[in-house]
């Protein structure tokens, strides 16, 4: 079983930045590939972006490509993902998710585990 904390969201205004953080405790960190989604109020959650084992390799939504990155600190057992110039369309919940497989997918059924979530407001 692995746990996962987001932590960082909060009220920004539109052009600002913000760092979120995903904690994970359990098993190893590093064998997860981790990803980040989003739910906005009455709409799918959504892939935002997703790393690979090593963070060799990453993955980003069209919506979000040049503004946000991913990263990660296997020694931290913690995934970030920095968002700059931020909209007032990234509003949404965002949650982290971990993968068994070495691989970054876009769906939300091929991610085995899931934090609970943290807000993102931004103002316009």
């Amino acid at each position: 079983q692995v746990q996962l904390v987001e932590s960082g969201g909060g009220l920004v205004q539109a052009g600002g930045s913000l760092r979120l953080s995903c904690a994970t405790s359990g098993r190893t960190f590093s064998t997860y590939a981790m990803g980040w989604f989003r739910q906005a109020p009455g709409k799918e959650r959504e892939f935002v972006a997703g790393i690979t084992r090593s963070g060799g390799s990453t993955a980003y939504a069209d919506s979000v490509k040049g503004r946000f990155t991913i990263s990660r600190d296997n020694a931290k057992n913690t995934v970030y993902l920095q968002m700059n110039s931020l909209k007032p369309e990234d509003t949404a919940v965002y949650y982290c998710a971990a993968r068994s497989r070495n691989t970054v997918v876009v769906t939300t059924s091929g991610y085995d585990y899931w934090g609970q979530g943290t807000q993102v407001t931004v103002s316009s």
